[in-house]
């Protein structure tokens, strides 16, 4: 049931503005504050959907409230009531970060039609804040080890800025892991992360997958098409496996990371962006440079700061975390209880060559999940997990 709290100092306009509540909604709970100390108070300890404040009072007004709150519980709407000598403050207030106004004395429709689009946005704030957490959980680093520990404190250095990170390591080790960290972790956090799979993009879709193209480009151009970096724009774009980018694509990344300039494929008019980049690689970059198969100034761009992905075989004493973190995603996955590993099964896959990496390790346990008995045993390990 949505929490309102209606503080106002003038008895009256207080009581009308908790019948008018109560008497629109029966799921609205209502309380009521006869100044701006008491209200504060109340905010302190009550999670509140939505609070209706007056301007003007003793002890301590509107104004001051708004930015009290703010402190301590953005995410609450705060309605500001205003009477006819304070318009101007009012509009102040939006400013301030307050949701919206009303006039004294307070219109029907208006308020009610305010009330519900406040109470409408704190349940989208809700959500959203419950989906990052979800997101976030999804990224998150399992790892103790010194390996994992350094690069959990290189992303915690290297986010808050922007500067280009390029993430090298073999395949299944977790890069993207990384590059969602970084994201997360950053200023841009509220901006969208667009994931371009370099390698599963035809080379001569890749043009057009980054920077889109006009219509008539190409034979299959139907129509404009934004690329994702656009898309990215004031967010960050994550460029996996890189190092598979033909030469053609790599001249056009090479310039939006010069000029922070775009260029749709069949366009001659700029489009200028702001993001960040983050690329990945499970290819030795300096070789491909070697050979003729990577721009060596496109590699110094990406290449501000370097992260190095272990391969699984270089953290074992991760293995145990790793297992635990993927029974329990599985069991969630299948709705199940989550099973067990005996010590001798969790040491015996210690010892494994894990060559897939950590993707491997969780096509593992879920095989020994799926065929193993309640408690995964060492003989399990041995007949379902073999090389």
């Amino acid at each position: 049931m949505p929490k309102i709290l209606v503080i106002e100092d003038e008895a009256s306009i207080r009581r009308v503005l908790t019948r008018i509540l109560t008497e629109e909604s029966d799921t609205y709970q209502v309380e009521e504050a006869e100044d701006g100390v008491q209200g504060l108070e109340k905010i302190k300890v009550t999670d509140f959907d939505l609070v209706l404040c007056d301007i003007k009072m003793p002890k301590m007004d509107g104004e001051e409230l708004l930015e009290a709150v703010k402190k301590i519980k953005p995410e609450i709407p705060i309605v500001m009531i205003s009477g006819h000598g304070d318009m101007e403050t009012a509009i102040n207030t939006m400013r301030l970060g307050a949701f919206d106004y009303i006039s004294k004395p307070p219109d029907l429709n208006r308020l009610l039609n305010t009330v519900r689009n406040a109470l409408d946005r704190k349940h989208l704030v809700v959500e959203n804040k419950i989906l990052k957490k979800k997101v976030s959980k999804n990224y998150e680093i399992i790892g103790t080890s010194a390996p994992i520990q350094h690069i959990k404190e290189m992303i915690e250095k290297v986010a808050k800025t922007d500067a280009r990170v390029l993430i090298t390591g073999p395949n299944g080790t977790g890069k993207e892991l990384v590059a969602h960290q970084l994201h997360q972790k950053s200023d841009r956090s509220e901006a969208p992360i667009v994931e371009v799979n370099c390698a599963a993009i035809p080379s001569e879709l890749i043009e057009s997958e980054l920077f889109g193209h006009v219509k008539g480009a190409f034979t299959s151009a139907v129509k404009d098409r934004a690329g994702k970096f656009e898309a990215a724009d004031g967010g960050t774009i994550f460029l996996d496996e890189i190092g598979d980018m033909s030469l053609a694509a790599q001249a056009k990344v090479l310039r939006a990371l010069q000029e922070n300039l775009i260029q749709r494929v069949g366009a001659d008019k700029d489009i200028k962006v702001n993001v960040r980049v983050i690329a990945a690689t499970n290819k030795d970059l300096k070789k491909e440079i070697e050979e003729g198969r990577f721009r060596e100034d496109l590699y110094h761009r990406l290449a501000v700061i370097l992260i190095k992905v272990p391969a699984l075989n270089d953290r074992r004493d991760d293995i145990p975390l790793l297992i635990e973190h993927f029974t329990a995603k599985i069991a969630e996955e299948q709705g199940n209880a989550p099973k067990q590993f005996s010590q001798a099964a969790v040491q015996l896959l210690q010892e494994y060559d894990w060559t897939g990496n950590i993707r491997e390790l969780r096509n593992v346990v879920e095989r020994l999940i799926i065929l193993g008995g309640q408690e995964i045993s060492e003989n399990d390990v041995k007949l379902f997990a073999s090389k």
